[in-house]
């Protein structure tokens, strides 16, 4: 069994940064450097988008346009841990982030072919 688990999420001030991490536990211990990995974000009454990917190696990323001035993600495969660090944070930005991973072969900027899903963490922007 193939568990995501999302942390790093709280409230904080428009401005601020906040690094959210996501650790893949179970079964896939010594596969994690196999799958792509996805950020995902659903605001209340939105349809949820992706935010950002990255390939099992780390060497290549997406990110989307909407917050890839201010977004970055990257993988520590010794840890199982996927970061996704968030600068300048904005209150549109106030969401449930959720992480998933789906194998290689999958185009990285796609939402197909996503597998598992940790259970999301909540970052409010204040103004």
């Amino acid at each position: 069994q193939v568990q995501l688990s999302e942390s790093g999420g709280g409230l904080v001030q428009a401005g601020d940064s906040l690094r959210l991490s996501c650790v893949v536990s179970g079964r896939t211990l010594q596969t994690f450097g196999t799958y792509i990995v996805g950020w995902f974000r659903q605001a209340p009454g939105k349809e949820r988008e992706i935010v950002a990917a990255i390939t099992s190696t780390g060497r290549t990323t997406y990110v989307n346009d909407s917050v890839k001035d201010r977004f970055t993600i990257s993988r520590d495969n010794a840890k199982n841990t996927v970061y996704l660090q968030m600068n300048s944070l904005k209150p549109e930005d106030t969401a449930v982030y959720y992480c998933a991973k789906k194998p290689i072969g999958f185009a990285l900027r796609t939402t197909t072919g996503y597998e598992s899903w940790g259970q999301g963490t909540q970052v409010t922007v204040s103004s």
